[in-house]
């Protein structure tokens, strides 16, 4: 396979508990349902991005451990080619534990395990993914030496780069102008940005070099900002379940559409879409929508 795509980033297995409502410090509650999905936001926007139609290669590490077993056949039948992907003999796989509110909405502490390993050579070793492929995906769950050699290799080899800053954490300023399409939310807007305000905290990214700036905001939809011209695209109406997967699931489908041609304003549009069906349904991967359903939503109500 010819990926389009290629995905440097975190695999997990999410644990997932719902609750009437999120504990407070030093306090247990009793939650109700608990299941096991597949996770991890660089698993999660590669498998987005495929269901969506685009060939996507996977970049990142396992452990040598059932979890790590699992995610691979699951992978595979979702169609992600493998090459590149290592298996970790010292470090278990990621997982992340979930709590989903009443409400929808959740709270994630991650344990990275091997993603905490994911090294520069790993990314060298996979130059000739990138050397076919058009568009780099990465996001902030793997140590930064391989996001900055991911970004290297991209730019060697002329791919455009969409990288999600999550979870969030400061970067070098000379990322920044390495990125063509910089994908966050509201609190990762602030703290890379150090301002409170949306526009100021996107003037603060586009000085220092960003050149489109993409800002989810749950109910609120999602703000797209490119050099010359901003749209804002309202959230579809929908009943939220879970709130997991939904960034996911916006960063992928935004992949695809820029992988096969769209531009920014029509790939936001896909990833809004695709946002809002991850929301009607529980769990990170599982709640992924495919190309067919989000062009079914937006026939149904183009926000």
């Amino acid at each position: 396979m010819i990926p389009s795509i290629v995905v440097v980033g975190s695999l997990n297995m999410d644990q997932v508990v719902h609750a009437p409502r999120h504990p407070g410090i030093g306090e247990t509650i009793l939650g109700s349902d608990f299941r096991t999905y597949f996770g991890g936001k660089g698993a999660n926007q590669a498998v987005a991005a495929s269901r969506c139609g685009a060939s996507v290669m996977m970049v990142g590490r396992v452990g040598s451990d059932a979890f790590g077993d699992a995610i691979l056949a699951n992978l595979k039948n979702e169609g992600i080619e493998l090459t590149y992907l290592q298996r970790d003999e010292q470090s278990p796989t990621g997982v992340a534990l979930i709590v989903v509110a009443d409400q929808g909405n959740n709270t994630i502490v991650v344990a990275p395990g091997a993603n905490a390993c994911v090294t520069p050579q790993d990314v060298q070793a996979a130059q000739p993914a990138f050397e076919q492929a058009s568009l780099l995906v990465m996001q902030l769950e793997i140590p930064l030496p391989a996001v900055d050699a991911a970004l290297a290799v991209a730019h060697k080899f002329r791919l455009k780069v969409a990288l999600n800053a999550a979870p969030a954490r400061q970067l070098p300023i000379d990322f920044y102008n390495r990125i063509d399409y910089l994908i966050l939310n509201r609190n990762e807007l602030s703290l890379l940005s150090g301002e409170t305000e949306i526009e100021a905290g996107i003037r603060q990214l586009k000085k220092w070099g960003a050149r489109t700036v993409l800002v989810t905001l749950g109910e609120g939809g999602v703000q797209v900002h490119e050099a010359a011209s901003e749209i804002h695209l309202p959230a579809y109406a929908v009943k939220v379940v879970d709130t997991v997967g939904a960034g996911d699931a916006f960063v992928g489908a935004f992949a695809a559409a820029i992988a096969q041609g769209a531009t920014t304003r029509e790939a936001a549009k896909w990833g809004n879409a695709a946002g809002a069906l991850a929301v009607t349904r529980p769990g990170a991967q599982n709640s992924l929508p495919y190309g067919e359903e989000i062009e079914l939503l937006r026939g149904v109500e183009s926000p």
